[in-house]
């Protein structure tokens, strides 16, 4: 009895873990495709890229708010008039104004320097915050690039796909010619190869896919399904007109670096120019004498004397002249690379969107008729070479399709993520 009560709790728990696997995977198949706005508002939650980002804001405000604070004050203490010579040498009562002092020293930076700190940190801050979106573009485009690699490659397989029934129906029609004393062997072993040939074609997009989804999973996560991603947004029009991102140069992600770096340059050289600005220090000291003896109280103010700055300070002007001057001369570089990579770009994706629409409405279709009426003419008693050739080139332009549609799709979004959105801004 207690075998069989053993084995029945067994082939309960069998069952119970068979049937919560088939849920699961009824779960993840019927999970929505994955469409690419979704795929890009996931991937930006969850990059680490952006977290680091987001820290180095965070660090840089944090420093901050600690620019232009006065520096701690200063503890002394010490003997004051500590007699080394005459009979009452190394004596605490001998002299009367020996004391024991204590007290406390405060430096005092000028006003000018401080704000220049603070006109760094905020410089600082705004260079993190830069990143942060520089980052956010680059890593919003990269999710799109892999979600566009799967979807190609999905558009490739249905694409080569599609001809699987025509290869087997050529076959059939070589085997009924052959079998009918009509027909070769040679066609017979011709159309077998074509499909032998057009299945290893399916294999290495499959292997393809799997290793695109794999590229996507990167981006999203394990948990996150991407065994087949929705239709497509349209690859022909942009979220923004082409000519606004002609005319936003400035305002788009590579850019905002740019502009960061200028200001911090600007604010290291307001802050060598404050240099020139004296400092001052107050200090109070407490001195106790000999007990008969009153106890003293010295004050003293100091200040900075930037009296030689032509060796100094004007050289630290200098220097941080010199490089807002390069900072801006490499911003003026930037402005006008980026100014060509956004024309050469629009104009690649406008070429691409021309082709595709050519694929769709003439070379398909051209491919395809052509297939069929040589398909249709070997079965009426023609030869088989006129389908093999048209089969060849209809397959040649169906993966010239995918190739096409492939880098209009990776130019739109090297497009259409140029400007930031509350998504990719701190």
């Amino acid at each position: 009895m207690l075998f069989f009560h053993f084995a029945r709790r067994l082939m309960v728990s069998g069952l119970a873990s068979l049937l919560l696997g088939a849920l699961a995977t009824t779960a993840r198949a019927i999970e929505p495709p994955l469409t690419l706005e979704a795929a890009v508002r996931q991937g930006l939650a969850r990059a680490p890229q952006l977290e680091a980002r987001t820290a180095d804001t965070a660090a840089a405000r944090e420093e901050g708010a600690r620019a232009g604070q006065l520096p701690d004050p200063t503890l002394t203490f010490g003997l004051s008039n500590f007699p080394v010579t005459s009979p009452g040498a190394f004596s605490l009562r001998s002299d009367g104004m020996t004391m024991r002092t204590i007290g406390v020293m405060q430096s005092i930076p000028s006003r000018a320097a401080r704000d220049a700190e603070r006109g760094l940190a905020v410089a600082q801050i705004d260079a993190a915050e830069a990143d942060y979106i520089g980052t956010a573009q680059t890593v919003r485009e990269r999710i799109a690039d892999a979600w566009i690699e799967v979807w190609a490659t999905q558009q490739k397989r249905a694409l080569l796909g599609e001809l699987r029934g025509e290869s087997a129906l050529a076959v059939q029609i070589a085997q009924a010619r052959l079998r009918g004393g009509d027909g070769s062997a040679t066609d017979a072993m011709a159309a077998r190869t074509d499909a032998a040939t057009l299945d290893n074609r399916l294999e290495a997009v499959d292997a393809d896919l799997s290793a695109a989804q794999t590229g996507l999973q990167r981006w999203l996560g394990e948990d996150v399904a991407v065994a087949t991603v929705a239709d497509t947004p349209d690859f022909q029009v942009l979220p923004v007109a082409p000519a606004r991102l002609e005319q936003t140069i400035d305002q788009q992600a590579p850019m905002q670096a740019w502009q960061a770096r200028e200001q911090v340059a600007e604010a290291a050289l307001a802050q060598a120019r404050a240099a020139k600005h004296p400092d001052w220090n107050v200090s109070v000291d407490y001195g106790r004498r000999a007990p008969y003896l009153s106890d003293m109280v010295t004050l003293q103010v100091g200040v900075s004397l930037p009296l030689f700055t032509r060796n100094r300070q004007d050289r630290g002007v200098s220097a941080k002249q010199a490089q807002w001057d390069a900072v801006q001369a490499d911003h003026e570089d930037a402005r006008r690379a980026q100014r060509e990579a956004v024309a050469r770009a629009v104009v690649n994706w406008q070429g691409w969107g021309r082709q595709v629409q050519r694929y769709q409405d003439t070379l398909l279709p051209l491919a395809r008729d052509r297939a069929r009426t040589a398909l249709a003419g070997y079965r009426g008693g023609g030869a088989l070479q006129p389908w093999l050739d048209a089969r060849r080139d209809e397959i040649e332009q169906r993966l010239a399709y995918a190739e096409a549609l492939e880098t209009h799709a990776r130019l739109w979004a090297a497009l259409a993520y140029l400007l930031p959105n509350s998504e990719t801004t701190p």
